[in-house]
């Protein structure tokens, strides 16, 4: 036996109430709508936050701060993780970090951060990284390649 195909328990299952069937239903006529007004009309309801006109909560309270619209977001991917991931000598590019589940979603590209120690030689091809991260990979016989303008 199914979970799906036990019985239910007696008197558990109701049926729903039909609406708008005659007086003797109980809900006849208004259809417990009640008469006149925004909820007696279809399609007639407030949107969410709505406070019966007066300013909303989201209106009233301060804003603060400054979001850029130009923000950019990228994956991060410490030269530890590379360490850990890869064999000496490989050509480390975006497929190969997603290969390795070292990025997922990719956003405005990715940044090398300067995280954890290496010493294996690696090529790595990143739209950012940290002077940092360079140095440690330049340091242990390696190169990286910075496709955007920004470093």
């Amino acid at each position: 036996m199914k979970l799906n195909e036990l019985p239910g328990v007696p008197g558990s299952e109701q049926e729903p109430k039909r609406k708008g069937r005659g007086i003797g239903s109980g809900n006849g006529k208004t259809a417990g709508r009640g008469h006149k007004g925004q909820h007696a009309r279809s399609g007639g309801y407030h949107r969410v936050g709505f406070e019966g006109g007066q300013m909303p909560l989201q209106m009233r309270l301060p804003k603060r701060g400054f979001h850029s619209p130009f923000r950019k977001f990228f994956a991060l991917v410490n030269v530890g993780d590379l360490e850990k991931a890869f064999e000496s000598g490989a050509e480390i590019n975006l497929e190969a970090l997603r290969a390795k589940g070292l990025v997922n979603k990719v956003l405005d590209g990715v940044k090398l951060l300067a995280d954890g120690d290496v010493t294996k030689s690696f090529k790595v091809f990143v739209d950012r990284a940290s002077s940092s991260a360079v140095a440690k990979i330049e340091g242990a016989g390696g190169q990286v390649t910075v496709s955007s303008a920004e470093a």
